[in-house]
Parts: C-alpha cells; structure tokens; sequence
C-alpha cells in the first residue's frame, strides 16, 4: 500500500478533528508553528496540510483572522473521499489519554487503600501486609454469586479488602456483592494463601 505523505496525512487527521468536533466551524486553528510543534514536522508541511484543507473548503485562510474552521460537512466528504482511518497522532492522542485515565485509578487505589489499612483493626494486625490481586476468569465458578454465598474467608482465608471493576473501585465491598468475569479481588492473608485463593475463586464450571 502507497504510503501517504506527511502533509497529506497531517490534513486528514485535522479534518477528523473538526469532523469529532474537537475543532468546531468557526472556531481558529493554532498557528503555523504551534501545529508544527504538535506534530513534530516543519512549518513548511504544515502549510501544504493546511493548503489541502484551504483547497477543499474545510478552513480558509486570511492574513488578519489566521486559519479558521468553516466546514465540517466538508471534512466530512474530505474523510470520505480518501477512505481515511485514524492516524497514528489521533491514536497516540486516545492512548495518551487512557494512560491518564488509568494513573487517576490506580492513585486513588493507592489512597483508598492505605485509608483501608488505617481505620481497620483486623487489617493491622496481619504483619506483614501484603495486598494480593486475583482475577475471575470467563468460566469460573464465581461469576454470578456473592462473595457471602462463595463463603470467601471460610474456603480461603483471605479477607477481602477491595474490587476492582473497570475503571470504579469499591473498597470493602461486603458480602453481597455480586462477581463479573474480569472482576479483580483485592485481599489479604498470610503470605501462602494467594494459591488457594486463585484455585478456589477460578474454579471451573463444568
């Protein structure tokens, strides 16, 4: 496949951005060499981008105003011309931001945690402690009872002190909460329990 130039493909991430509405009609592109900097090429490259998108309707360009938005519905015909796919600055752009998203999570674990082994007596008196992760696969026989009716501390030991569920975590979840596949437990116990924990709670159905 013909690999398409940078500028080419610098002009069609731009109309996807006004096409998502993170760049709204009417609103101004940043500069010349703002946009140079954001996407690591020369201000030359920008220009022809900038150009093609000129050329097509989708922003105009003036000496006073700058490049401003004035098409989506263009962008749009644009993107679908040239049977455009996500460029490789808008991926980075969503992992970039997943990857914020999951520091948020996992900082605010950190703090519910430690907030967990403060206020709790039976938590401070295990030494050393050592939280513990397992999570419950597809065809566990988990998925769908609580964590009472697994009787959990009876058949492992472990005490759980948290869940994790995509992105939302529940701290001390109780015991009648009901378990998803891909659900993560977070427990405590001594040190040789994590075996018979991650054995009990993948069980199988079969």
């Amino acid at each position: 496949m013909q690999e398409i130039a940078v500028y080419k493909s610098i002009a069609l991430d731009i109309a996807q951005r006004i096409v998502s509405g993170e760049l709204a009609v009417e609103s101004k592109i940043s500069g010349r060499s703002l946009l140079a900097a954001q996407y690591h090429v020369s201000p030359e490259t920008i220009r022809k981008a900038i150009g093609l998108l000129k050329d097509e309707g989708i922003v105009s360009v003036s000496q006073g105003k700058g490049i401003v938005v004035i098409s989506d519905q263009k962008a749009q015909e644009y993107l679908a011309s040239s049977n455009y796919l996500k460029s490789a600055y808008s991926l980075k752009q969503d992992l970039e931001l997943l990857m914020t998203e999951k520091k948020e999570v996992d900082r605010r674990f950190e703090v519910l945690l430690k907030k967990v082994t403060q206020a709790s007596d039976r938590l401070q008196n295990l030494t050393p402690y050592n939280p513990m992760e397992v999570q419950i696969q597809e065809m566990s026989h988990a998925v769908g009872k609580t964590i009472g009716n697994l009787q959990f501390w009876q058949n492992t030991g472990a005490t759980v002190i948290a869940l994790r569920r995509d992105k939302r975590v529940s701290i001390s979840p109780g015991p009648h909460v009901i378990l998803r596949e891909n659900d993560t437990l977070v427990f405590v116990g001594e040190p040789k329990i994590y075996e018979k924990t991650e054995r009990f709670v993948n069980q199988y159905i079969e």
